[in-house]
């Protein structure tokens, strides 16, 4: 199953999330350890605290989701009118009835 070439996936050590990398975790640790309380799991979160894309590509990646579907579509969509002849602009088929 899957088909996969070469090395297989390497699963990344819990050892490289440390909760001290991010701030907003390191609180929420703190605000329990006030409480006497500890969350064993508070470190499998840090992955969605560290961004390693700037700002821009973040960004750039926001704008361009889902380019690689709705362009293709676009397109098809256009040869499909212009080969059927489907016209939108609405001339040829007026009645003059009066109304607008």
């Amino acid at each position: 199953m899957g088909g996969h070439k070469g090395q297989p996936y390497q699963i990344p050590s819990p050892d490289v999330y440390k909760i001290e990398d991010v701030p907003e975790l390191k609180r929420v640790q703190e605000e329990l350890a006030k409480r006497g309380l500890k969350d064993p799991w508070l470190r499998n979160h840090v992955w969605r605290y560290q961004s390693t894309q700037s700002p821009f590509m973040r960004g750039l990646v926001c704008l361009t989701r889902g380019w690689k579907l709705g362009v293709p579509a676009f397109l098809i969509t256009i040869a499909v009118e212009q080969y059927l002849g489907i016209d939108y602009s609405g001339h040829g088929h007026h009645h003059d009835d009066g109304h607008h």
